[in-house]
């Protein structure tokens, strides 16, 4: 093939490439920036998608958050890529700290005692194999608790895209207007001399 790597990489390297970037963090962090900024719509629709899929994140449905957020972006007039993408702020190194700000701010809104014990007595045992009502005690606070923080980090991540979306454009149609200049001066030289 023409464009195929000429080392093939183990399932262990590319496990290992999935949970740890090649380069760094940040390069990563960049070039998500840069995807998202460079979606095609308004700075609103594309900032109004990425807050969808952020919103949608912090829910406590792992696995559906994209099957979620695309009908809203759709219903909202949002960019459906940018709420894809924005629901990648549920990753593996983020979902631990989301659940436990969500379940801790449900219980608080419910009522519960807010106390969350170091070993875990409070969440019942094999979670996944247990049915419907006996994971709603656990689901229930951490649905209550996602939806005002995930209002408020959705709020935050729109604002932030709409600058960085809206900057982003306005430095590209400079440049591509500075481009038009020169290359209308190339084309045209005026007569210096005569």
């Amino acid at each position: 093939m023409l464009f195929r790597s000429r080392n093939t990489e183990t399932p262990l390297a590319r496990l290992r490439l999935a949970l740890w970037p090649r380069v760094s963090w940040s390069r990563s962090a960049q070039y998500f920036r840069k995807r998202v900024v460079r979606l095609a719509g308004s700075p609103h629709a594309v900032a109004l998608g990425v807050a969808v899929g952020v919103a949608v994140a912090f829910t406590p449905f792992l696995g559906f958050h994209i099957i979620i957020a695309l009908p809203i972006a759709w219903l909202l007039g949002a960019n459906l890529v940018a709420a894809a993408l924005g629901t990648a702020i549920a990753n593996p190194l983020t979902i631990p700290f989301i659940w436990a700000a969500t379940y801790r701010l449900g219980r608080f809104i419910i009522g519960a005692p807010v106390r969350l014990h170091r070993d875990g007595s409070d969440i019942p045992y094999n979670l996944a194999e247990k049915s419907l009502n006996a994971i709603w005690p656990v689901i229930k606070p951490m649905l209550v608790g996602s939806i005002p923080i995930g209002i408020a980090v959705g709020v935050f991540a729109y604002f932030m895209v709409l600058g960085a979306t809206r900057g982003f454009r306005a430095v590209r149609a400079e440049r591509l207007a500075a481009r038009r200049r020169e290359r209308r001066a190339a084309a045209h030289p005026t007569l210096e001399g005569a």
